[in-house]
């Protein structure tokens, strides 16, 4: 108990930390710089652009939204897809600082934390799990082939999960429990917490994914990967 009280941050402090979430997207442009260099690759004006028009599009989405849950836990309109495209064409490292930018987007737009800890795992760890569909972007796929684009949804959205998952847990811990759950959800962190993210996060995965088939189906999705990969060096 000592550590939560510890870390405890209150609504008062969100909005310090909401500053410094500010700080943070400059110095994630810092990294990009530095990972750039240390790759030795060009970071051009146009990987720039995409990545600023697909978070903008990323960001947008996410404000069209319902909300079966009080603080927090929306079912957005395929919001990760434009972020999820990014990363499957420019990779993981490229993915995982625009997922960055865009947890910290979605934290400045909507703040609302209880320790550091949550704010870690709500914001950082799981929007930076778009990374991971940058691994499948790797694979070989047939036209119009969808296999790894799935696949690298459902890691991608595991580990969003997850992450929510932890974060819960420590709400919980706090005696935070927000939604009226039978007595056998309340008892446990884990299961409250489970239950908790089970109302929300498998049918925002869901709606991501399908739009994703439905752009991969349609050709929207290669003639799209072939015009941002054209003369990308």
């Amino acid at each position: 108990m000592y550590l939560y009280s510890l870390l405890e941050v209150s609504e008062q402090a969100t909005n310090v930390v909401k500053w410094i979430s500010v700080g943070a997207v400059i110095l994630l442009l810092g990294v990009i710089v530095l990972i750039s260099w240390l790759n030795k690759r060009k970071f051009d004006a146009k990987r720039i652009a995409f990545a600023g028009v697909c978070v903008a599009m990323s960001f947008v989405l996410a404000l069209l939204k319902v909300s079966p849950i009080q603080y927090g836990g929306s079912i957005t309109l395929a919001s990760f897809v434009p972020i999820l495209i990014y990363a499957y064409v420019f990779g993981p490292a490229d993915g995982f600082l625009v997922g960055l930018i865009h947890g910290l987007l979605n934290f400045i737009e909507d703040p609302y934390i209880l320790t550091p800890a949550t704010f870690i795992f709500d914001y950082l760890l799981a929007f930076a799990s778009v990374g991971v569909m940058g691994f499948f972007g790797k694979m070989n796929r047939k036209e119009k082939g969808c296999a790894p684009l799935v696949l690298g949804a459902v890691c991608v959205f595991s580990i969003r999960f997850l992450s929510h998952l932890a974060s819960g847990m420590i709400f919980f811990l706090q005696d935070a429990v927000w939604v009226s759950l039978p007595a056998w959800a309340t008892g446990n962190a884990f299961v409250y917490s489970f239950i908790y993210q089970c109302i929300y996060v498998p049918a925002d995965a869901l709606l991501a994914t399908l739009a994703l088939v439905a752009l991969c189906k349609t050709g929207v999705l290669d003639a799209l990967t072939k015009i941002i990969k054209k003369n990308d060096q």
